[in-house]
């Protein structure tokens, strides 16, 4: 554990050092004078306010006809010349990496470095975003609305888990021609999942010879085949209307409805068997001599637990699939994430004598104190007045700067902007500092906090999703890939490590945690397509409406798609013969079915193999 700990602290002190050499280059950008078009300013950012914006203004701001000669530079002597003389084809995040790559770093090795860094950080803050501020903030406003844990664990805590993926598919959308990129990343993600991940854990489990639920198996499958048929008919046709979109999200809703009734009929009508139900949530909690009583976590209710134990699901598994990302020290686990926490350990490290050590965990707030400074957290082990204070006054201030990063905005708006976020800043942080005390989190008004700390989370998210997409699309500049390729693999894999430690993880642990692992391989990916591909065309139909949206159009996903289907009937072949009973077939079978789907595609991207379509 220790060295572990020490591991964590090299890589997160090197991502700092990444963003660090960014922001130092970008001091260039903020000095300089920004430019000012018929009394407005022009500003490369983007953000949340864009879902106002119309999506076919948003993309005619840049011409990928023009962009598209950066790399060869034509009749300019360097790239960085091109740059400059094409301002437009800038990047859209709020680091400029084009002009880095090009310019301050020459086409350097420095500069790849310093991105290919920038790239694993930003996949590690959107995972602890996920387990350190979004998670703790929904397992909190489900106590406080009294959800019972059916409601829970089919709404809150599979946002949770799919945070990453969602935000990440919903930034690109909202980008400049990256629609293609969401597209990829999760129909690619869910390949992964279900082929990798299922075929690593089939073969892991292959001697244990436990049986899966059947029915809750088929429901998964089912669902998720059915919400697939869907999408491809959205991709066949290429356009999507607001009731379509609305149509394809409801899916989720219908399947919640579905998880929720079956909770509540087998609650009343005890003499029924319980069926695990189809989300990532299924334990045995009773064993018997004469059987195995399968139960949900949905349904963890004991008689002598107090009245909020029995309203919440069990801790460990808000972050189940973020876990490795955590960096909180949870005291009380009946169940441990992954071994992630020993109680035996010594925690807090004595400062004395500046060391290598200390260094590196000074080097760790770069990342932390950003967030913490505008995410209010009301956790016991986490409890702080100053960061409160200082979250109430500076999170309006953050969203003015978000705000203002929108183009066509007058000097005069982004006066008034900040203004009134500093007032309201000031205004929040008095109250909070008149109505908390340093020694423990407020007990009453305790669901503004918490609601802040959830809307302050999907802040952060969207924000850090949105240079992870604005850096792949750099990388599928330098590198002269097509970028919806590196969301099909770099950003799919990265948003997938999560499922992959955690379920391999729980499947190791044996028992339910097979269950439970193979469970979430299908109800994750399923979720992450509803809800991140869902909301994302819902947006971008919304802002077009009445007309349709057009749908990124990208041939390959039809490939894509196929093969995810294809390992799903294989999934469900293999196990209905082998009496629903992970083996070795399944798993590389699957692992196989992945590997050649890689091939197929990149090749295909490469111009080795012609595929029909492409």
């Amino acid at each position: 554990m220790r060295q572990f700990n020490r591991i964590r602290e090299i890589v997160v002190a090197t991502f700092a050092l990444g963003l660090i050499a960014l922001i130092y280059n970008q001091f260039d950008d903020v000095l300089r004078i920004v430019p000012v078009v018929n009394g407005q300013r022009r500003s490369k950012g983007r953000f949340m306010s864009e879902l106002a914006v119309n999506v076919s203004d948003v993309r005619a701001m840049v011409n990928p006809g023009i962009c598209s000669g950066l790399a060869d530079h034509f009749g300019y002597s360097s790239s960085c010349e091109f740059l400059k003389a094409n301002p437009q084809c800038s990047s859209d995040g709020l680091f400029d990496y084009l002009k880095f790559y090009y310019c301050d770093c020459g086409e350097g090795a420095f500069g790849a470095i310093v991105l290919v860094i920038w790239l694993v950080a930003l996949f590690y803050l959107l995972g602890n975003t996920a387990a350190d501020y979004f998670c703790l903030s929904l397992q909190k406003l489900s106590s406080l609305l009294k959800l019972s844990p059916t409601v829970a664990g089919v709404t809150l805590l599979p946002l949770g888990n799919g945070a990453p993926d969602v935000f990440a598919s919903i930034a690109s959308f909202m980008g400049n021609n990256t629609g293609e990129v969401g597209l990829n990343s999760v129909l690619g993600g869910a390949v992964f999942v279900t082929c990798v991940v299922v075929g690593i854990v089939s073969i892991c489990v292959s001697d244990q010879r436990v049986q899966i639920d059947k029915k809750a198996f088929v429901r998964d499958v089912g669902f998720f085949l059915f919400t697939l048929m869907f999408l491809l008919l959205i991709l066949i046709v290429g356009k999507v209307s607001v009731v379509a979109a609305a149509a394809f999200v409801s899916i989720y809703v219908l399947y919640a409805v579905f998880v929720a009734a079956n909770e509540i009929l087998r609650k009343h009508v005890q003499r029924f068997k319980a069926v695990t139900p189809l989300i990532p949530l299924g334990v045995k909690i009773f064993s018997q001599d004469d059987d195995s009583i399968q139960s949900s976590l949905l349904d963890v209710e004991n008689e002598v637990e107090d009245y909020q134990n029995r309203n919440s699901l069990p801790e460990w598994m808000w972050a189940s699939h973020v876990a490795i990302y955590s960096n909180q020290k949870f005291q009380e686990h009946e169940r441990h994430l992954w071994g992630w926490h020993d109680d035996a350990i010594e925690v807090d490290q004595p400062w004395i004598n500046i060391n290598f050590w200390n260094l590196c965990s000074l080097l760790d707030y770069p990342l932390t104190i950003p967030r913490r400074l505008t995410i209010p957290l009301v956790e016991e082990e986490t409890w702080s007045k100053p960061y409160a204070v200082a979250s109430a006054s500076l999170s309006p201030i953050l969203l003015a700067f978000i705000f203002n990063t929108q183009d066509g905005l007058t000097p005069q708006i982004i006066t008034i902007v900040y203004v009134f976020s500093i007032i309201v800043g000031f205004a929040l942080g008095t109250l909070a500092y008149l109505h908390t005390i340093p020694e423990h989190p407020p007990r009453r008004y305790l669901f503004p906090w918490v609601l802040g700390g959830f809307l302050m989370s999907i802040v952060w998210f969207y924000l850090i999703a949105n240079e992870l997409v604005a850096l792949l699309v750099g990388f599928g500049t330098f590198l002269r890939v097509n970028p919806s390729i590196l969301g099909l693999t770099v950003l799919a894999w990265g948003n997938s490590m999560g499922d992959l430690v955690s379920n391999i993880a729980l499947a190791l642990d044996g028992g339910d945690g097979i269950q439970i692992a193979l469970s979430g391989c299908y109800a994750g990916p399923m979720f992450n397509t509803l809800m991140g591909l869902g909301v994302s065309l819902l947006i971008g139909s919304w802002s077009e409406k009445p007309e349709p949206y057009n749908v990124p159009q990208d041939n390959s996903l039809y490939y894509t798609m196929g093969f995810l289907i294809s390992g799903l009937v294989w999934a469900f072949i293999i196990l209905s013969r082998n009496d629903m009973r992970p083996n070795k077939m399944l798993g590389i079978g699957l692992v196989g079915l992945y590997l050649v789907f890689l091939l197929v595609r990149l090749t295909s991207a490469m111009g080795m193999i012609p595929l029909v379509g492409l």
